[in-house]
């Protein structure tokens, strides 16, 4: 190790997780053509390949590979001392990495990015909307957020907001010209504007009624993976789209949507902040802990 640094291999780990120069560089606040020329130094003293890089992407080898599941866990633990350094200080500091999947960040975490940030004004917070599960350890990610179902049993998990639902929307157009189900699998004899998620997967809609459970896989008008889209094409009448209330309660409250099939929509719980369970959180990130216990608090006194 004398030959190389922490600067080297924190280097190497940024390109790993980007898979993108232009990314690690912003990342790690150098030019690109510093950062390549680092990797390239690191290698050459190595004496082995660790990344593939055409002028399109960045694939690890076989030792690239090794050496970063080696390098994230350490590189972690030796951010996590500095930053327990810089939070013996009267406020906690350094930067925040989160994980989350897109409807978490903008129905739970987006209502308390600014009042954070406000109130810890030297932590930098860094959200990362991803529709797929990652290891957040690997990646570099302090915690992440996903539902309880999803949850590794050695993580430490903490409520970010209360139950969540889904809804069955559509114009009131399209009711009035195809009429509206009475049970989930008259959904089958409509259209329906259908969701992709990240890793290809287009998941089946799930009903709840009763203690009994119904799967359906609708026909899809539509596929898409961005929730605006979805809506906008909800409101000019191509079909039902099956979204967390969240989405949906304004355009439901004005008359622009209708919810149907809501005795099937039964609520579940909200996502949960997680984070490794072999050591303490960093002063950031235990200082978003507590605000979010703090948030849930006030959430319970005054409930919308």
């Amino acid at each position: 190790m004398s030959d190389l640094d922490l600067r080297d291999l924190d280097a190497f780990a940024a390109i790993a997780r980007a898979k993108n120069f232009r990314r690690a560089a912003l990342d790690q606040r150098v030019s690109v053509s510093s950062l390549s020329q680092r990797l390239r130094d690191m290698e050459e003293r190595l004496g082995v390949r660790l990344l593939n890089r055409t002028t399109r992407s960045v694939a690890l080898t076989e030792a690239g590979e090794m050496l970063l599941s080696r390098v994230s866990p350490a590189l972690s633990d030796v951010r996590d001392a500095l930053d327990r350094v810089r939070g013996l200080g009267d406020m906690p500091s350094g930067r925040l990495r989160i994980n989350a999947p897109p409807p978490a960040v903008d129905l739970v975490l987006a209502p308390m990015v600014a009042p954070f940030l406000r109130a810890y004004p030297q932590v930098d917070l860094e959200i990362a909307a991803e529709s797929w599960f990652v290891d957040i350890v690997a990646q570099g990610f302090d915690a992440g957020v996903r539902y309880g179902e999803h949850l590794a049993l050695d993580m430490v998990a903490v409520a970010l907001s209360p139950p969540q639902r889904y809804v069955v929307v559509a114009s009131p157009d399209y009711i009035a010209r195809h009429g509206e189900p009475k049970h989930p699998q008259d959904l089958l004899d409509h259209s329906c504007i259908r969701v992709r998620f990240g890793r290809g997967t287009i998941p089946d809609w799930e009903f709840e009624k009763a203690g009994r459970e119904i799967k359906v896989s609708p026909p899809a008008k539509l596929i898409l993976n961005y929730p605006g889209l979805a809506q906008r094409a909800a409101r000019d009448g191509f079909g039902f789209w099956l979204t967390f209330e969240g989405y949906a309660r304004e355009a439901i409250a004005s008359g622009a949507l209708v919810s149907v099939l809501d005795d099937w929509c039964a609520p579940f719980p909200g996502p949960f902040l997680y984070y490794p369970s072999r050591r303490q959180p960093p002063p950031a990130l235990a200082a978003f802990i507590a605000f979010v216990a703090e948030w849930r608090k006030r959430e319970r006194r005054d409930p919308k």
